[in-house]
């Protein structure tokens, strides 16, 4: 998923993409429970490389990993990247409709979310124009197996309400979301930055809930100005 991004390193940065637990045919990775399991695993990796601090960047769930890593270990946070992502918690009609997810892939699979799930992940633009985007998130979901689809369902469904934790941010923030976002659609993130003092919005054109992928030069772009002048 962020094969397009690791061009950052040209650079100068260090640019780590760990893996989710069970993401990608990780077989023989503990089940998850939680949110906080996918933070301890980028702890531990942190710890194991030796990195003491790192900006960390997360989309969409990514994002939600991103604030319980500042509720465990914020020491480790020198920056924050927040990309089509929200600080609330599920709300019931959002608690449902993961229980219909739940429930479709245990009974038909991973290509039976890809189906679902990919006309919401993807912008309009995207969807009328970009058919390789397309292939290329129908072939994320399903390397997954249903086992860690489903656990990724049960962890966005307990994860806590982050909004109390914004005001508590005062690390270099950068939002990003796709103009076309319907799943954590601009009014969410204008909502973050006004609550994280002294962070930075930027909005992508063309894009939908994954605008790293949909647009990748331009995230890009807000990335390399983010690291370059913030941090």
């Amino acid at each position: 998923m962020w094969e397009g991004q690791l061009v950052l390193a040209d650079g100068g940065w260090r640019v780590i993409a760990p893996h989710f637990r069970g993401v990608d045919a990780g077989k023989g990775d503990p089940p998850t429970v939680s949110i906080d399991d996918y933070a301890a695993d980028v702890i531990d990796l942190l710890d194991a490389l030796h990195i003491d601090q790192a900006v960390i960047g997360g989309l969409s769930m990514g994002g939600y990993t991103a604030f319980a890593i500042l509720r465990h270990a914020a020491r480790y946070v020198q920056g924050l990247i927040l990309a089509d992502t929200r600080a609330e918690a599920d709300a019931p009609e959002g608690l449902e409709g993961r229980r219909k997810m739940l429930d479709l892939v245990q009974s038909k699979g991973a290509a039976a979310v890809a189906e679902e799930m990919i006309p919401k992940l993807l912008g309009e633009t995207t969807r009328r124009s970009r058919a390789d985007v397309i292939d290329h998130v129908r072939s994320l979901v399903l390397a997954n197996s249903p086992e860690a689809i489903a656990g990724s369902v049960r962890a966005l469904m307990s994860r806590p309400d982050s909004t109390p934790l914004l005001p508590t941010i005062h690390v270099p923030t950068l939002i990003l979301v796709g103009a076309e976002d319907t799943v954590t659609p601009p009014p969410l993130s204008e909502k973050m930055h006004h609550a994280i003092a002294g962070s930075e919005l930027t909005v992508i054109p063309g894009a939908g809930h994954l605008a790293n992928l949909e647009q990748p030069d331009l995230f890009n772009a807000a990335l390399a100005r983010f690291i370059n002048h913030r941090l």
